[in-house]
């Protein structure tokens, strides 16, 4: 098990993204001729501005509340002016290379050749001692005093580059990855030893494996009571692949929706449909999987919302993941269409060891995209992303660590166990209350052996500053946890027979925000499709197969979340915009909509616990949501 984590690079219910920057050419050949997508973000005229900004648009005593800017608003007040745009697009221009401003004059998406890129960047290739190889690049001086971060350029190592092929550095899948696969476990999605019962079908099902069981848990039924089901809004999910229509077609059945498929939407950012396709179309991946998961989840638990699927992905392997990340976001943030957007996805963006852009450092992309998310803020999208699934520690290296995004300016969402009594590998397991998802109780002998453990990410940031709407929350930078796990090197963890309990403070952007249902022995049902490839030592085949499956992990909370949103945004005249600033000061009222998690005991992520009488901790952040409550939240704001 612990072989096939790292080989396709998938931390359980989330995806951490490797990137590629093998040259991919001839042995002779010198020149890469390989069209890639790289970014330019850009400074905002005025950043605390900005910042003051998208908390006065959620704070019902500005007269900036749900005042919110459209794209070209937003360039007028806050991005890059048109003569400097068009000076870079010039520069840019002369090199070959098209470049196009995105609305809100924050980045610019560059397209062409990897060569002509390097030329127009002076890229060069830079040795780091125990680190990825950078590449630093020079731009004339009027151009970059108002850049943030270059992403997504690489200058190849020249001693090795005109001589043979540069091996890939991206975590992708193998062959050997996907032998004998029957079900998403054997991609790394955890799922529990169970099927879903599909002789079930309907509200029976659904209410079992599904957007009711959600619904139902966390109170949003109430809001469907009254009509709302998410009509006239769109969910933006942020993919790094290509998915099966037939399988989302298939779930809804399933679960006794209409399955017209018409309201799902896919949306290429950065390569052409063909390019991402084409992977799909051969062999079932993680990565096909998770994209298929999120937009299930979406779309159920808003039955009636538009869904888009951006798909950040290209065949070419000339385009670094983080690239594609921030394309995908900036092109759904810039369009303006969807009023929530929801990711799973992750390039590593907190472990220096395995950053995979060169050209923009962990800080700069950091900052880059918290200016991005500033900008959707400004415009009323609310974020949702996914904590993680391996507690504080997401890559398997005995330290605190988080590969995905830990921006104030998105909802990190968490996850937990509802209440459970099942009999797994002989022995009772029984889960009285819901609590924090953090689970070595369930485990096999095969699973305590490879050292693997899942629980709900949390903890502090590595780049992030704790964000003002934190600031005095009882619990935030205090911390109890447990030491339940012992690092033993090499990715591998042992259960502590003697755990010992630590206490202390942190000063940081604290995480999670809010959580919800994540454990895969209280989980929900993907269907997916596809070729499964069977290896012999001699040679493979390509073989159909169909999986039903029951799954975890905190990408199926975050688009319930992002769905939730959609769900409380259907009849309102200005979207809810910004959620932190909003659900920290209601977490402090006294007719609070979280239900705090707050048990020291039989209550942690692998690490974190609850922090008794306290209205914040990082297993679970907030706790989990009344929907009923929050809405009447929001809608008491709005009324203000």
């Amino acid at each position: 098990m612990k072989k096939k984590y790292l080989i396709v690079a998938l931390l359980s219910g989330t995806l951490v993204l490797g990137t590629t920057v093998t040259a991919n050419a001839k042995a002779k050949t010198k020149v890469d001729r390989r069209q890639t997508v790289v970014n330019v973000a850009l400074k905002p005229t005025s950043e605390s501005s900005l910042t003051d900004y998208v908390y006065h648009t959620v704070d019902p005593t500005s007269s900036d509340f749900h005042h919110y800017l459209s794209p070209g608003e937003f360039a007028d007040k806050f991005g890059q002016s048109t003569d400097y745009l068009q000076a870079f697009k010039k520069y840019l221009s002369g090199y070959h290379l098209s470049a196009t401003v995105y609305p809100g004059n924050l980045a610019l998406k560059i397209k062409g050749t990897k060569a002509n890129v390097n030329q127009a960047f002076k890229a060069k290739y830079v040795r780091q001692k125990g680190l990825p190889s950078k590449t630093t690049y020079k731009l004339p001086g009027k151009l970059s005093k108002q850049v943030v971060a270059v992403i997504g350029v690489y200058a190849p190592n020249p001693k090795t580059h005109s001589k043979k092929s540069t091996k890939s550095t991206k975590k992708s899948p193998t062959k050997k990855s996907f032998t004998k696969l029957s079900s998403l476990k054997d991609i790394g999605v955890p799922i529990s030893d169970a099927k879903p019962n599909t002789d079930v079908t309907g509200n029976a099902f659904s209410r079992k494996y599904g957007a009711l069981k959600f619904a139902n848990c966390y109170h949003l039924t109430s809001l469907y009571n009254q009509g709302l089901e998410g009509q006239g809004q769109r969910i933006g999910i942020i993919t790094h692949a290509d998915f099966r229509m037939g399988d989302i077609k298939t779930y809804l059945k399933q679960v006794g929706l209409p399955d017209d498929t018409s309201r799902i939407h896919r949306i290429y950012p950065v390569g052409s449909k063909k390019a991402a396709r084409s992977l799909t179309s051969k062999i079932l991946t993680p990565y096909q999987a998770e994209t298929s998961l999120d937009v299930q989840s979406a779309s159920s638990v808003a039955p009636k919302a538009q869904i888009d699927v951006y798909i950040g992905q290209t065949n070419n392997d000339a385009t670094s993941t983080p690239s594609m990340h921030y394309t995908s976001f900036m092109t759904a943030i810039s369009e303006n269409n969807d009023k929530q957007l929801t990711t799973s996805f992750g390039p590593g963006v907190e472990l220096a060891k395995s950053w995979t852009d060169h050209s923009a450092s962990l800080q700069q992309y950091t900052h880059a995209f918290n200016l991005m998310l500033e900008q959707a803020a400004a415009q009323g999208i609310t974020v949702f992303r996914a904590s993680g699934d391996y507690g504080r520690s997401e890559s398997p290296i005995g330290k605190e660590n988080h590969v995905m995004s830990t921006s104030p300016y998105q909802v990190i969402v968490g996850g937990t166990t509802l209440p459970y009594t099942k009999i797994i590998h002989d022995k009772i397991i029984k889960v009285t209350k819901e609590r924090a998802w953090g689970d070595i109780y369930s485990a096999s002998p095969a699973e305590i052996k490879a050292g693997v453990f899942p629980g709900s990410g949390g903890g502090f940031s590595a780049l992030n500053p704790t964000p003002r709407y934190q600031l005095g929350v009882p619990g935030v930078n205090t911390f109890r946890a447990i030491t339940l796990l012992k690092y033993l090197g090499k990715g591998h963890y042992a259960i502590n027979k003697h755990p010992r309990v630590i206490t202390g403070t942190g000063n940081a952007r604290n995480l999670p925000d809010v959580s919800g249902n994540a454990d895969s022995q209280t989980g929900y049902a993907t269907y997916v499709s596809g070729n499964q490839l069977n290896i012999t030592h001699k040679s493979f085949k390509l073989t159909p197969k169909k999986i039903w499956t029951i799954g975890g992990g905190t990408s199926y909370v975050a688009p319930q979340m992002a769905a939730a949103n959609a769900v409380m945004n259907t009849q309102r005249s200005t979207p809810i915009g910004f959620w932190n600033p909003q659900i920290y000061k209601f977490a402090q009222q006294a007719d609070t909509p979280f239900h705090v998690l707050d048990d020291a005991d039989n209550n942690n992520n692998l690490y974190y616990t609850g922090q008794p009488g306290k209205l914040y901790n990082q297993a679970t952040g907030l706790g989990t949501i009344d929907f009923e409550k929050l809405y009447a939240k929001f809608n008491d704001e709005n009324a203000r």
